[in-house]
């Protein structure tokens, strides 16, 4: 049974997410933060049938919301990844039953981003799941008009802007919200509408960056991208690899032949269930002093 927590109260939100527990006692916390190129997503999002196989293997399941962007930009929505992560480690075992040394942050796209973004907070994960995300902000890839998207139907300027809300919002399906982000790559605008007035700056970037901002103490991570993403391009996790390689962080990168972006959403797909299947074992591993699952 799903039960619903809030870890964060601002800009008149209630930010939270969706427990989907296991059924031992003490488990280890899968935290999930959902894609939509920070624009769209709910909590809702996951995978049905990925959360059925973690809950078999043995950990519990939050599911995850954070503010969106454009309502709200880049500095913001990493406030509220931070601020997840230290409400994980201080309040929530008063909430919910879970061993708070044996956390795990798994996102997809952009929130594979925000994964790996939390392995350079002061409160950090035990280790991060990245499906297709990337790490950086600036890269040539969504800053010019991707000839992926501008093959599709144009999307007005006018359009995307009707669909911003004039205040914050923490979830929104992608039937609402996707014509924002097409629009963004169609233009090469992306940027602009995530970061606002820090997009013209690289140096501020950097401060978003995980790959820049890694270190020595950053969490082990298993990185999953498809060689054939048409969104977020597969060098993506290749340098983060090779950044991580540099600090001598434990590290995996699974690379799905001819994978296509969000190809895990076909869960009868063996390659879908060969990475999920991957990252239990890559996580129990990681816990594995703790935990005889």
């Amino acid at each position: 049974m799903a039960d619903a927590f809030v870890y964060k109260r601002v800009d008149g939100c209630e930010i939270g997410g969706v427990l989907h527990p296991a059924s031992v006692t003490l488990a280890p916390l899968i935290v999930y933060i959902h894609g939509g190129g920070l624009i769209w997503g709910t909590r809702d999002d996951m995978n049905r049938e990925q959360i059925r196989l973690y809950n078999e293997s043995g950990f519990n399941v939050f599911s995850v919301e954070y503010r969106l962007a454009p309502e709200t930009k880049l500095p913001e929505i990493r406030d509220d990844i931070k601020d997840l992560l230290v409400w994980i480690k201080t309040e929530a075992p008063a909430h919910f039953d879970f061993d708070r040394e044996q956390v795990a942050v798994i996102g997809s796209s952009a929130g594979g981003y925000l994964a790996l973004l939390s392995g350079t907070f002061k409160v950090k994960p035990d280790a991060i799941v990245s499906f297709y995300g990337y790490g950086q902000v600036t890269g040539e890839w969504y800053r010019n008009p991707s000839p992926h998207f501008t093959s599709m139907t144009t999307v007005p300027e006018m359009l995307a802007k009707q669909l911003v809300q004039p205040n914050a919002i923490f979830s929104a399906p992608i039937e609402r919200r996707y014509a924002i982000y097409l629009y963004c790559r169609q233009q090469g605008t992306w940027l602009d509408w995530v970061a606002g007035s820090d997009a013209v700056d690289k140096s501020k970037l950097a401060n978003y960056a995980p790959i820049e901002l890694a270190d020595t103490k950053y969490p082990a991570t298993l990185l999953i991208h498809g060689d054939q993403d048409e969104d977020v391009p597969y060098a993506e996790s290749v340098a983060m690899k090779k950044k991580l390689d540099s600090l001598s962080i434990p590290n995996e990168l699974m690379t799905i032949s001819q994978g296509k972006h969000n190809f895990d959403s076909n869960m009868k797909d063996p390659d879908s269930v060969r990475t999920v299947q991957h990252t239990i074992t890559f996580l129990q591993q990681r816990f594995h002093m703790k935990t005889n699952l």
